[in-house]
């Protein structure tokens, strides 16, 4: 990033080491790509986001988090990449709130509230590229 007096708060980079708590799955490198990781570790202040490239594949992906909570609101977003129909997610997302399962096919935004337990989230197919992001009012996500 150019040097201004607020270049220091724009990441253009994707952070290196980011320590993913044993229950949040284990994407492979084949099947997703971690673009970028913000939080109060990386820029002072900051809360947690995160953004991942999720690719093609007819593999279902069953690396997904356990369920779980947190004590803090969470926005967890997936979104397809087609110009002629964003809706279209180009993929099938079976997602759990509080147990319920949602079959998700279109872009989608999720607010998950403070204590509300979700996942597993398994991508079941991909067929178009997919952009994911997650983000957390707080400092770090664990």
């Amino acid at each position: 990033m150019a040097k201004s007096e607020h270049g220091k708060y724009i990441i253009t980079k994707p952070r290196k080491e980011v320590e993913i708590p044993a229950w949040a799955g284990n994407l492979s490198a084949e099947r997703s790509t971690r673009m970028f990781y913000l939080d109060s570790d990386v820029i002072p202040g900051a809360f947690y986001v995160e953004v991942v490239w999720f690719w093609p594949t007819d593999q279902k992906d069953d690396s997904s988090p356990e369920p779980h909570s947190h004590d803090v609101d969470e926005v967890i977003g997936f979104f397809g990449t087609d110009p002629k129909d964003l809706n279209d997610l180009g993929a099938e997302i079976e997602f759990y709130i509080d147990g319920e399962r949602n079959l998700m096919r279109e872009s989608f935004l999720a607010f998950i509230p403070a204590g509300v337990k979700h996942c597993p989230l398994n991508i079941l197919k991909i067929t178009k590229p997919v952009f994911h992001f997650a983000t957390i009012p707080r400092k770090n996500y664990g």
